[in-house]
């Protein structure tokens, strides 16, 4: 599969900045030496970038975070939600809102 870069993408999409990702596998990294997680997504959309993080592969994620520049200036660009679609964290800042995993009493609760 080739690229075609002569012409932009019709939709504007949203994506991360190398800073963001980096900052994002390197959690992923520490949950999967914990045994927490064993697998993520990356998706770029017209309305935001989702980093997705699986307990297995080809089930729901246990975790979205979402990065949404149109709340940037309001609630935070930035948010962790987990399996059920419940906000865990909103802010501004992406480091503080990843805070929300250093917790020790962080567990994946019910495994399915």
């Amino acid at each position: 599969m080739s690229l075609d870069v002569s012409h932009p993408p019709s939709t504007p999409v949203v994506f991360f900045e190398r800073w963001e990702l980096n900052t994002l596998t390197g959690l992923y990294g520490r949950m999967v030496s914990a045994g927490e997680w064993r697998d993520y997504a990356i998706d770029g959309l017209a309305e935001a970038a989702v980093f997705s993080v699986f307990e297995r592969a080809a089930e729901q994620p246990l975790y979205r975070i979402e990065k949404r520049p149109a709340l940037a200036r309001r609630q935070g660009a930035w948010a962790v939600i987990g399996r059920g679609g419940m906000v865990l964290r909103r802010g501004h800042e992406l480091t503080e809102v990843l805070r929300v995993f250093d917790s020790r009493r962080f567990r994946v609760v019910e495994r399915l």
